[in-house]
């Protein structure tokens, strides 16, 4: 009976995904932001033509997407927690900040890195006078306190349709502080996230005056927070039920 009191007893783990969102959460929301969410079925206006990926745009093959029946009207599986953007624009008005934490999905092979769906934080500040210094700042203090210990970020140009300029965003490495290791392929860095200043053509879908605000935008998915904060190589692993996984939590 004594052994039947003890199973009865045990207590339960939160999973490593409901830790890291937390985490990230509580961290924006002393730094001012919001946190919001959004529906997993979205339209296609919200998904990509008011960010600036109308129906022609090649940029639309940079998401493989999961279609709903029946196809005339136009919904899908979200590919990405931008959407979230243009309703909180529309429902706040600027200035803003908010992060949204969520599930999304891409019709592609799983791998160890690669899942159908995962979880991605979004983020969006709207200022008069806002700058892709400003974001530094803040995603410079989110990643030193979200992985407790002090980092640095770069900044690389890239391309995604709703930014312009767009960047790739790198921290020095968490394991080596960027000395070089095998984690960072003896780069002393490592690539966490796409970023940019948010397109005036989005500020407008959203209902903001772009001659009068400025903002940055950031995607990042969680699951590769959650390799580099727990050691979790393989992404598949978080999904699959598995209690040798939470127990340690």
């Amino acid at each position: 009976m004594k052994d039947e009191g003890k199973e009865k007893n045990k207590k339960g783990h939160l999973h490593p995904m409901t830790l890291m969102v937390n985490d990230i959460a509580t961290i924006f929301r002393k730094m001012g932001f919001a946190i919001a969410e959004g529906p997993e079925i979205e339209t296609e206006h919200y998904n990509f033509d008011a960010l600036n990926i109308p129906e022609w745009h090649p940029a639309r093959d940079m998401w493989d997407t999961f279609w709903l029946k029946p196809l005339k009207d136009r919904k899908l599986l979200r590919t990405h927690t931008s959407p979230v953007q243009l309703r909180y624009m529309e429902k706040m008005g600027a200035p803003l900040r908010v992060v949204v934490p969520g599930k999304v999905y891409r019709h592609e092979a799983t791998d160890a890195t690669h899942e159908a769906q995962f979880y991605q934080l979004e983020g969006l500040m709207i200022e008069e006078n806002c700058s892709l210094a400003h974001f530094k700042g803040v995603l410079e203090q989110f990643f030193s306190e979200f992985f407790n210990t002090k980092v640095s970020m770069r900044l690389r140009p890239s391309y995604f349709p709703f930014v312009e300029p767009g960047v790739e965003a790198d921290i020095t490495c968490i394991k080596c502080e960027g000395i070089g290791c095998s984690m960072c392929k003896q780069t002393g860095w490592i690539e966490l996230m796409g970023a940019g200043m948010v397109h005036p053509k989005v500020l407008e879908w959203g209902g903001i005056d772009s001659k009068k605000y400025k903002g940055f935008a950031f995607g990042a998915g969680i699951d590769r927070l959650g390799v580099l904060k727990y050691g979790i190589d393989n992404i598949r692993i978080s999904y699959n039920g598995d209690l040798r996984l939470t127990n340690q939590f």
